[in-house]
């Protein structure tokens, strides 16, 4: 299959530049896999899901990922870190990246740093230099960074976290469960559905641009997960019960089909993974998705119309288009099921 045949038109006012003040205010199309298209708000998954049904959450948290600085040769540098790879070095995407070169000394503030190699994706290796705890450190230096397509500045940074985010390590969100307020999910737990979750730090492997014609020469980058065994024991356990499997985002689908075994069942695991989703690909343990609507062409509409069907999707597309949806990852949501 080629990247353009998972293309569509979006009209540039309808990606969200700015959350909406109640997080689970926002509009909901329903996507049955047979292609059934209904429309509604957040809130109806209390309604649609099942007692019995559990939804697997994203507990990671964004750090303060962008850092702002000087190189010591001379003119501004943008650092995004990417991937802790030891106590002191990270993977980083650096701007201008052509002019930070191996030896290369950054200057952040009271952070110094300098950059060691050049991945084959491009991609710099950073070494810092700090006294303190570097966490600390990185709130006080760092920015949250929002996607490109994002230019309104955020107000409140908690606004690019879920109301569960935990484990400290993401770039980005995982957007989808940016909906969820306190009060969803205790109507959930009321009625029967139970909750998992598990951890995948999002890198910006999840959103990097398919720049190859035939989609199964795009490589993803590797992302940490991990899975807990008791985490694993509750999505088990309602699997063996006949419930189904919602994941929310594409993280968490990627990480369940990542741990999931040929039966159907989820093993507690730690790791990297590269899984890529696209059309052909068999679903061995996820039974629904909550969404957000996504970039033309991008992974991720890929792996939704693995699930729907790539003609549903994008019927469903236009159909939000028409509809005014919000898009991207302050926008509306869609429930495949």
């Amino acid at each position: 299959m080629h990247t353009n045949d998972f293309w569509f038109e979006l009209p540039d006012e309808l990606i969200a530049q700015t959350p909406l003040e109640d997080r689970s205010a926002s509009r909901l199309l329903m996507l049955g896999k047979d292609g059934g298209i209904r429309h509604g708000g957040f809130r109806d998954i209390v309604d649609i899901l099942n007692p019995g049904d559990c939804i697997v959450l994203n507990e990671t948290k964004v750090i303060p990922a962008r850092l702002r600085g000087v190189r010591q040769n001379g003119g501004q540098v943008e650092l995004l870190l990417l991937r802790r790879l030891d106590d002191v070095r990270w993977e980083t995407l650096a701007r201008p990246g052509r002019k930070v070169k191996p030896g290369d000394k950054l200057v952040f503030g009271e952070l110094s740093a300098e950059a060691e190699g050049i991945t084959e994706d491009c991609n710099r290796i950073i070494r810092f230099e700090y006294n303190g705890i570097f966490e600390e450190i990185l709130d006080r230096l760092g920015e949250t960074p929002l996607p490109p397509y994002i230019r309104e500045n955020l107000a409140d940074s908690s606004r690019y976290q879920t109301v569960y985010a935990k484990h400290e390590g993401s770039a980005a969100a995982p957007t989808a469960g940016l909906h969820f307020t306190e009060e969803v999910l205790a109507a959930l737990a009321a009625k029967g559905v139970s909750v998992a979750k598990i951890t995948l730090h999002v890198g910006l492997g999840t959103f990097r641009p398919v720049k190859v014609e035939n989609i199964e020469d795009h490589k993803m980058h590797s992302e940490f997960y991990n899975i807990e065994p008791s985490q694993a024991q509750i999505i088990n356990s309602a699997k063996n019960s006949g419930g189904r499997i919602i994941a929310v985002g594409t993280t968490v689908c990627r990480t369940l089909e990542t741990c999931a075994e040929a039966g159907g069942s989820i093993r507690a695991r730690t790791g990297w993974t590269d899984i890529f989703i696209y059309p052909g690909y068999d679903f061995k343990i996820i039974d629904g998705l909550i969404t957000n609507f996504h970039l033309p062409g991008s992974t991720l509409i890929m792996l939704v119309s693995t699930l729907a069907g790539r003609e549903n999707v994008l019927r469903a597309y236009r159909e939000a288009v028409e509809e005014r949806y919000r898009f991207y990852s302050f926008g509306d949501a869609m429930l495949i099921v």
